[in-house]
This record gives C-alpha cells, sequence and structure tokens, in this order.
C-alpha cells in the first residue's frame, strides 16, 4: 500500500472512528465497567443531608438582555428550592439598555452593573460576590424545570464531584427543526456514558454548577463549558451529566445561524486545546485522555481530516473501484449539503448541517490565528 493510500484511510479511520466509533465504544466500556452513577438520580437529592439544603448562588451573566432578564430571574425565583437558601446574582457586563433596573424589579438578590468585560469576568465578579456554597450558573434566556436546581445539586452528595451540567433542550417557537436537536440528542447521549465511567469533557452554558471550593477562574476568552470539566479532573474531581436536571432554550433558527454561532464558539475553544492545558495529559486517568482525544481532540480536527481525505482520494482515483466509491460518497456528501437550501429534504439538511458543523470548527481556528479572541459576547440571532 502506497503512503497517500495510507494517509486516505487513516483519515477515513478517524473521522468514522471520532463521529460513531467513540459512541459505540463507550457503549462497549459501559457495558463492561457497568455504572458509577451520574450524580443525577432523585428530586430528593440536593437535600444537603442532615443540615439541610446548602446555600446556592445561582448567577446569571447577561449583556443587554431587557427583553428576558425579567422572566429568567422569576424562572430562578420558582425553582424547588428554598427561598432563604437561594441567591439570585444578576451580571450585566457592561449593559446599555434597562437589564439591570429590569433586574432588580423582578426580584434578584444583587445586580452587578459591571463595565464590559466579557462574560467570565462577568461571572467570576458573580462569584466573589455570592455567598452560596454552590454556585449555579445559566445563560439569561435559559428556562429551568422547577426541581432543575435539586437534580443538579444532588450530583454533589458525592464528595468527589466537582462540577455538574445538567440538560439542555433547544426549542423553536415555530415548532420547526434545523438538525440541531438531532446532534444535541447524540451528544448528550455520549455525555451520559462518560459520566457514568467517570466524568465528562465538556458542558454547557444553559444550566450547570459546581462547588465553590472546586470554582476555577479561567482566562476570560476560554469558556467555562469546555475549560471547566477537564481542569476538575486535573485537580482530582469528577465533572458529571445529570440528565434529569432540565433547561430549555430557544434554538438559532437557521442553520446559516447555527454555523455562525457555533463558529464563534469555537474562537474561543481553540485557545483551550491550543494553549488552555487540554493538551497535556498531566492529572488525566488513562481513560479520560481516551475520552479527550477521542470526543474532544479528534472531533475538532475533523476538518482536517476531510480536506486530507479528499485531496487523497483524488490522487488515488484509477488505483480499484474503492477509490472511486469513496469520493463519489464525499462528493455525495458535499453535494446534498448544497442541495439542501433549494431542495429541503431531511437527508440533505442533515448533510448541510454536518458540513457547516464540520467547516465552522476550522473557521473557528482560522479567525483566533487571524485575529485572537474578544472576551466579549454577543447573543446568537433569533434565540431572545
Amino acid at each position: 500500500m502506497s503512503a497517500v493510500a495510507i494517509v486516505f484511510w487513516v483519515s477515513i479511520g478517524l473521522l468514522v472512528y471520532a463521529q460513531l466509533g467513540y459512541g459505540l465504544l463507550l457503549v462497549f466500556w459501559a457495558g463492561l465497567r457497568g455504572s458509577r452513577g451520574s450524580g443525577g438520580a432523585a428530586g430528593s437529592r440536593g437535600s444537603g443531608g442532615a443540615g439541610g439544603e446548602p446555600s446556592v448562588s445561582l448567577i446569571v451573566a447577561a449583556h443587554d438582555e431587557q427583553d428576558v432578564i425579567a422572566a429568567k430571574v422569576s424562572d430562578a425565583l420558582a425553582l424547588d428550592w428554598p427561598r432563604e437558601r437561594l441567591e439570585v446574582i444578576v451580571c450585566c457586563d457592561g449593559c446599555t439598555d434597562q437589564t439591570a433596573a429590569r433586574a432588580r424589579a423582578a426580584g434578584a438578590d444583587l445586580v452587578l452593573e459591571l463595565a464590559r468585560g466579557g462574560k467570565i469576568r462577568a461571572q467570576n465578579a458573580g462569584v466573589e460576590a455570592g455567598r452560596g456554597e454552590l454556585l449555579a450558573f445559566s445563560d439569561a434566556n435559559s428556562t429551568w424545570e422547577p426541581d432543575a436546581l435539586r437534580e443538579l445539586a444532588g450530583a454533589f452528595d458525592d464528595p468527589d464531584v466537582g462540577y455538574a451540567c445538567g440538560a439542555v433542550s433547544f426549542v423553536r417557537a415555530d415548532g420547526g427543526d434545523n438538525q440541531e436537536g438531532l446532534y444535541w440528542r447524540y451528544e448528550l447521549g455520549l455525555r451520559a456514558l462518560e459520566s457514568r465511567l467517570g466524568s465528562i469533557t465538556a458542558g454547557n452554558g444553559a444550566i450547570y454548577a459546581t462547588r465553590r471550593d472546586s470554582y476555577i477562574v479561567v482566562d476570560p476568552i476560554m469558556g467555562h463549558d469546555l475549560s471547566l470539566p477537564f481542569k476538575m479532573v486535573k485537580r482530582g474531581w469528577r465533572a458529571v451529566y445529570v440528565g434529569s436536571a432540565r433547561a430549555r432554550e430557544k434554538m438559532v433558527p437557521t442553520i446559516e445561524g447555527e454555523f455562525a454561532r457555533k463558529r464563534r464558539m469555537m474562537s474561543h475553544a481553540w485557545p483551550i486545546v491550543v494553549r488552555g492545558g487540554m493538551l497535556s495529559p498531566r492529572g488525566y486517568g488513562a481513560g479520560y485522555a481516551v475520552m479527550i482525544f477521542s470526543h474532544r481532540i479528534l472531533r475538532y480536527a475533523s476538518p482536517g481530516f476531510h480536506v486530507v481525505a479528499l485531496l487523497t482520494n483524488c490522487l488515488l482515483l484509477g488505483r480499484g473501484p474503492i477509490y472511486a466509491v469513496c469520493l463519489a460518497l464525499q462528493a455525495g456528501l458535499l453535494g446534498g449539503a448544497a442541495l439542501a437550501g433549494r431542495l429541503p429534504a431531511r437527508p440533505l439538511l442533515v448533510a448541510r448541517y454536518y458540513v457547516l458543523t464540520t467547516a465552522s470548527l476550522g473557521l473557528g481556528l482560522w479567525d483566533w490565528l487571524r485575529h485572537g479572541t474578544s472576551a466579549a459576547w454577543e447573543a446568537a440571532e433569533g434565540t431572545r
């Protein structure tokens, strides 16, 4: 076999493994080891033992969120948690609208009016100002189920858990589907298996919590979603997924909008991968190192694998029918994605979503290398 053929088949193999094989590996692995428990089993959890429920500071970082902040504060105050043990903190990150006034009017316990410094700096200010034993975090446009905090807090009954994230579902007012739901259900399935086996490799910004003692201050351009779980593991904590702690957010209404959102997210994720400590195996157990390599590094490298597979496939044409079939499949994926705008059939829409999502990984890297990443953020269009 020629060197070109080896490179082609390795690229194809890594793509298949990153997208499908890893999930099968987790299923097999979980079957061998059994469940350790993911920390989210019952609403009766989170009681804090004999001392009662722990105090919680629920922190919402907001930039110009006047249209949704009152509903978010009301949603937080309606949670199934003793009011005297719950502190709702709204951190206004350079707001130029009525976010602060509306948060106060809705009943927030503490409203911080901060200079624009980005989401992480706003969250850090909320942590410093808060008094809770547990620190919970939510987006301004997230809606939590009434028992979500109790389910999330239950994870910390396990003294080894330092971070817990819940399950967020993305909904559209018109009932449509931009294929984000299909991808996200698969992602949550992987996350649940990782949690059963030890620790997750990433969380989400809509619903998560840490102990005050385990909270980590990270670089302002590096979001909590990707940086906190693996940094927790390096410090000896578990980072778990609690599927019974549920939240909802409005979905980006178009595939193109989702592409733009993921591209911005990846411009924040690549610094974490390259210089934020993710690549260093120090502090990882062997199993968690496999998870990080499979779910994060290989997944983020998939645009490069696709480019290499396509180029080497072209060079291998004429060396056997298998290469003609492989090139036809790759061309079909790209062609189906291109046709989806004119012919919105489900398979074509899935192809378009996959191609744009994969492209966003590479373009996020390009954006970061070309002009860096700002700590500031803007709400995705159509999500408020």
